[in-house]
């Protein structure tokens, strides 16, 4: 879909209210292959490459930031003719929902947030390490190990899963060949990361103390990057959370490898916001 930030790569299943889902860094909208399998019954599930990432082609020179991508994702209802939606965030992509959020509440019936950057835990301490390599133009290399020797990827992410083993290679390539396969992705990716400060949610952060909009926080208890303490935060600052749940031992790729429970939270999240929406219309 042609935007004016780029041209949007999307992968949709199903029809009726819109559900869009939001990846974080060094994945893509592969990441929510289950979640557009097995709620695609009720919902249009829609999952985005964010820019730098994916198949998505930014213009020549386009911001790339995590708020540049919150105005694409308007920018790309907007093309769709989507007025409002159920929006679904991780990592990196969940603070980009917060921005969303909190700039254009009027575009959404629901907010769901899983382990994410928030407030000033961007980057997180634990992920500041992989931010100071981007820095030093280690990025490149970095990736192609990853693909030569799909070993070195498991290793690396071994804090995001709980079961790094399983990875196939196929999912491996298909979350980090994008960037190789493409030298101008692979330098937006660079900018991406380096663009990573707090400014982007602390800016936010009094729109997040206004949204109404009624929000689900599902958190990984296991999670380096976004302890406990971030889901805390976020239902006590956000006023429209209605449920939180913790998904005992998850880490941050949960919606990934912990589906089946995941799922049956944001069914369950989806259908009380059908259930208020059908109600404001009978009344």
């Amino acid at each position: 879909m042609t935007t004016p930030s780029g041209v949007v790569s999307y992968v949709e299943r199903g029809s009726g209210p819109t559900a869009l889902f939001v990846h974080g860094v060094l994945l893509n909208g592969y990441l929510w292959r289950h979640q557009l399998a097995e709620l695609s019954d009720t919902h249009r599930c829609i999952a985005v490459d964010l820019l730098a990432h994916g198949y998505t082609e930014a213009n020549d020179g386009q911001d790339v930031s995590v708020t540049a991508n919150a105005t694409m994702l308007v920018q790309f209802l907007d093309a769709l003719a989507i007025d409002r939606v159920d929006m679904v965030g991780n990592d990196s992509g969940g603070g980009i929902c917060q921005i969303f959020a909190a700039t254009h509440p009027h575009r959404l019936r629901s907010l769901t947030l899983t382990n994410c950057d928030a407030h000033d835990n961007w980057p997180p301490e634990a992920f500041q390490p992989f931010v100071a390599m981007v820095a030093a133009g280690g990025l490149e290399g970095t990736l192609r190990a990853m693909r030569a020797d799909k070993a070195v990827y498991r290793d690396a992410l071994a804090p995001a899963y709980e079961r790094p083993q399983d990875l196939s290679d196929e999912i491996i390539e298909t979350y980090i060949g994008p960037f190789l396969d493409s030298p101008k992705r692979l330098k937006e990716l660079e900018r991406f990361v380096n663009a990573f400060d707090c400014r982007h949610t602390l800016a936010v952060e009094d729109g997040l103390r206004q949204l109404q909009t009624p929000t689900l926080i599902a958190w990984g208890t296991d999670d380096v990057y976004f302890p406990l303490e971030w889901s805390r935060w976020l239902r006590q600052t956000i006023p429209g959370t209605r449920r939180w749940v913790d998904l005992e031992g998850a880490r941050i790729f949960f919606p990934e490898e912990r589906w089946a429970d995941f799922n049956r939270e944001l069914r369950g999240h989806f259908s009380a916001v059908d259930e208020v929406s059908t109600h404001s219309v009978v009344a």
